[in-house]
């Protein structure tokens, strides 16, 4: 399903570097196939760094860490 946002406004090149520094930085926590508590709190940081978890920022946790947990090929250990 596409989701439009016709009022969204263009991104800028700031946050462009944003969203592809937060991608390195989740595909390097789940390379191993495993995100420890560590790895998701640092990624919750960099999402959270100016206080707005934009629709892009989003869509990368649910493409790169949600979709993969639900299929099996990512787990989370809290040890």
């Amino acid at each position: 399903m596409k989701v439009e946002r016709p009022n969204a406004k263009p991104l800028t090149r700031e946050d462009l570097a944003n969203l592809d520094h937060l991608k390195a930085v989740i595909e390097g926590a789940i390379a191993d196939g495993v995100l420890t508590a560590d790895e998701q709190d640092r990624i919750r940081q960099l999402i959270n760094h100016d206080h707005v978890v934009s629709p892009e920022e989003m869509e990368l946790v649910q493409t790169l860490i949600w979709d993969k947990l639900s299929s099996g090929e990512l787990v989370r250990d809290w040890g």
